[in-house]
């Protein structure tokens, strides 16, 4: 999955073992967000009785927290895809044979972003999690 942690990322793993009580191995940025990727059995557990975990990270950070479950292989790419760009919708995900393609419709901007800076992040985690290129149409 991802390839190298540099030592922010590291922190950020060890902060979130010690407040979640769930270790990960996984984590990026995306949106302005930290994302940690769990086990889909643990992420219930992750995110704590109300939110709490979640608000108490948050705070100590000072940037928006997310757990998304883990995929399991590129049968997960959709829901994975889709849990991460939440609350921005897209229309319709499809695999090929070495990229990923995402409709946008009405959501094309908000999947894009500033600069292309949101599409290039998705570009370097479906490359980390799932070897293959990403595209928007």
């Amino acid at each position: 999955m991802a390839n190298t942690i540099d030592m922010q990322e590291m922190r950020y793993l060890n902060l979130f073992e010690k407040i979640m009580n769930v270790r990960t191995h996984f984590c990026f940025k995306y949106n302005e967000a930290i994302v940690f990727c769990v086990p889909k059995s643990l992420v219930s557990r992750a995110v704590g009785e109300n939110g709490r975990n979640i608000k108490q990270m948050s705070e100590i950070l000072g940037r928006r927290i997310k757990v998304v479950a883990a995929p399991n292989g590129i049968e997960d790419a959709g829901a994975f895809i889709k849990s991460v760009t939440s609350p921005v919708t897209f229309r319709n995900l499809e695999v090929r044979d070495n990229e990923v393609i995402v409709s946008g419709g009405s959501n094309k901007a908000a999947l894009i972003g500033r600069n292309k800076r949101r599409l290039l992040e998705m570009q370097k985690i479906v490359k980390d999690f799932f070897k293959k290129e990403f595209r928007i149409i």
